[in-house]
């Protein structure tokens, strides 16, 4: 059996070995050489004190990076990767196949991590649970700038029908986004505010480059540099390699970003507990 000394650990040992000391030693014959009798007792209350603080401590450890990798790896947490993985990269597949969108470059960025120690004070979560994974998807198309109002439309439209991966259809607000690239109307969004660059709700984030506005730092930008590539604890593509948004921009005039994210699609929970 194998004792985590976590600071926690250390503190209940010390204070139930004090306990169990004053038990044995609590008569003024005891004060003097133990007998074996009492040897053998104080060594069994001491095996005791071991045996529970092992117990308590199995659960309020961290998550050995070893023991991360062997969860990130398993036949469950792979399927879950798969599936979650798929899932997203059906709804990219979905804006290049049925809106006016060129597909031009895809990363995926997928993590695990370990559960935290017991967290005595500033309570997260991260102490419940022994391996959390997380899964997202970016794509980068290319658009005309001077098709804009048939870009937008054709997105809400292909939004519209029943059983669309693409989350956005026709409402008011993106009747008049549609007028407004057209020239037919105002910026839906107000007088004074600035050119709308983006659709989103809870599981889909698509922005672009303004049209009226070419001011760099609204545009979309490149994505972040792979810093760390080691599967399956963490995973980061680039496809194609080569792929850069400024060279996407430089054909096609434009960029559109999607983003898609499934938060802790694995997560194994220190009581046993599995979800994905």
């Amino acid at each position: 059996m194998t004792v985590h000394w976590t600071p926690a650990v250390v503190v209940l040992t010390v204070l139930l070995l004090i306990v169990a000391t004053a038990v044995v030693m609590s008569r003024p014959a005891r004060r003097r050489l133990l007998s074996s009798d009492t040897k053998s007792k104080f060594g069994l209350l001491l095996f005791v004190v071991l045996f529970a603080v092992s117990a308590c401590s199995s659960e309020d450890r961290a998550t050995s990076p070893e023991e991360v990798h062997k969860l990130a790896g398993s036949s469950d947490a792979v399927q879950a990767r798969q599936q979650t993985e798929g899932n997203l990269l059906s709804v990219v597949r979905a804006y290049a196949d049925h809106t006016p969108l060129t597909l031009a470059l895809v990363t995926v960025r997928d993590t695990c991590h370990g559960g935290s120690a017991k967290e005595w004070f500033f309570q997260t979560g991260d102490d419940t649970y022994k391996i959390a994974c997380s899964l997202g998807v970016t794509a980068y198309y290319g658009a005309d700038p001077k098709r804009m109002g048939d870009v937008i439309d054709g997105i809400l439209t292909a939004g519209d029908h029943h059983g669309s991966l693409i989350s956005f259809g026709h409402d008011q607000y993106r009747r008049n986004l549609v007028d407004y690239y057209r020239g037919h109307g105002p910026n839906p969004a107000g007088p004074q505010a600035p050119e709308p660059s983006t659709l989103s709700d809870t599981s889909q984030s698509l922005t672009w480059d303004p049209v009226h506005d070419r001011n760099p730092p609204t545009r979309i930008q490149e994505p972040d540099q792979c810093l760390q590539n080691d599967p399956p604890v963490t995973r980061c593509l680039h496809e194609p390699e080569s792929a850069t948004v400024a060279a996407i921009r430089k054909k096609h005039g434009m960029v559109f970003k999607l983003e898609l994210g499934s938060a802790n699609y694995y997560k194994v929970y220190k009581n046993g507990r599995t979800t994905g």
